[in-house]
C-alpha cells in the first residue's frame, strides 16, 4: 500500500518575507559586531543565529510540513551538538 504525500505549497510572498526577516537579521548582526555589548555580545550572536536557523529549517527545508519523524531527528542532532559545545566549554574553562 502506497502512502499518499500531501504536497503543502507555500506562497511565495512568504519566501520573500523569510527571505526580507534574515536579510534583515543579517544586517543586525553586522551592526551589533561594531557595537560593544559587553558580555552579553555572544548570547544576542547565537540568539540571531538561532533564529536565523529556525526561519531557514522550517522554510527553506520544509521540516515544519515534514513527519514528526524528521523533526525527532533534527532535535537528536541538535542535542548531541549541543552536549559537544557544553563539553567543549567546560573543558576550556576550568583548566
Amino acid at each position: 500500500m502506497e502512502k499518499e504525500h500531501n504536497t503543502h505549497l507555500i506562497p511565495y510572498g512568504t519566501y520573500v518575507l523569510v527571505w526580507i526577516s534574515l536579510v534583515s537579521l543579517t544586517v543586525l548582526t553586522v551592526t551589533m559586531a561594531g557595537v560593544d555589548f559587553g558580555r552579553i555580545a555572544l548570547f544576542l550572536a547565537l540568539l540571531i543565529a538561532a533564529v536565523k536557523s529556525t526561519l531557514v529549517i522550517n522554510y527553506f527545508m520544509h521540516i515544519k510540513f515534514d513527519d514528526a519523524i524528521f523533526r525527532v531527528f533534527l532535535f537528536v542532532a541538535l542535542a548531541t551538538l549541543a552536549s559537544i559545545f557544553i563539553l567543549t566549554s567546560t573543558d576550556i574553562f576550568f583548566r
